[in-house]
């Protein structure tokens, strides 16, 4: 009996040790937790712009020899709405309009402006974004511009009408957004646009007509705030 007595004593130590440790184990394991994770981004995102819109000065009235022509700067807002098909490949869509004077230079220099023009200038490219830079999101687009002319005036009394036509360009592009998260960030933006629209302008006082070209071919600077949905 004594030594069935001692047996239990040890057996039941030996159990109590185990539960014990069990219990301890237990608690010093902290619990399991699955990582959480974020919901996919959409594929929309929106900027709003600040833009400085700087044309080249050139062209030309056909059969003036030695004629020019300037035009001035603007700085405007500006709306864009981009489409990501996938992380590293979107579409881009400007909007916005830009006034701009148009100046007689070289040998029609004695003009002085000749008119004033708005446009309306929806650029459309196709971007590559890289995507391995952390914050910093460069990319690099490609596109084509249509731009319409309106509100036309002749600001010279030598004219009666100016009618810049409306016309194509192509258009490149170079940018960066530096995301202060995975929504917001601030956006830096370069554009070329190759845009050489013809024009018309109708003498005062009578029914002739002079003919030319316009060489804008604008840089366009724009800097921002980007919303990604």
């Amino acid at each position: 009996m004594k030594k069935f007595g001692l047996g239990a004593i040890v057996a039941a130590g030996i159990v109590a040790s185990t539960v014990g440790g069990a219990v301890a184990a237990d608690l010093s394991t902290p619990a399991y937790k699955a990582p959480v994770v974020e919901a996919p981004l959409s594929p929309w995102q929106i900027r709003v712009r600040a833009l400085y819109v700087m044309p080249e000065n050139g062209g030309s009235v056909d059969g003036v020899w030695g004629s020019d022509l300037s035009y001035s700067d603007a700085v405007v807002p500006e709306l864009d709405i981009t489409y990501y098909f996938t992380k590293n490949i979107a579409a881009e869509l400007i909007l916005g309009v830009t006034p701009h004077d148009i100046n007689g230079e070289g040998t029609i220099a004695n003009l002085g402006q000749v008119g004033k023009v708005w446009l309306l200038p929806p650029t459309l490219t196709l971007q590559y974004h890289f995507t391995d830079f952390g914050p910093f999101k460069p990319y690099i687009g490609a596109g084509v511009n249509y731009t319409v002319f309106f509100n036309q005036d002749a600001k010279n009394p030598a004219f009666s009408s100016v009618d810049v036509h409306d016309a194509w360009g192509l258009a490149l592009q170079a940018g960066f957004d530096w995301m202060i998260d995975r929504h917001w960030g601030i956006n830096f933006d370069v554009k070329k646009i190759f845009l050489e629209p013809s024009f018309t302008l109708q003498l005062a006082g009578s029914g002739a007509y002079l003919t030319g070209g316009a060489d804008l071919n604008p840089w366009i600077f724009g800097t921002g705030i980007t919303y990604r949905f």
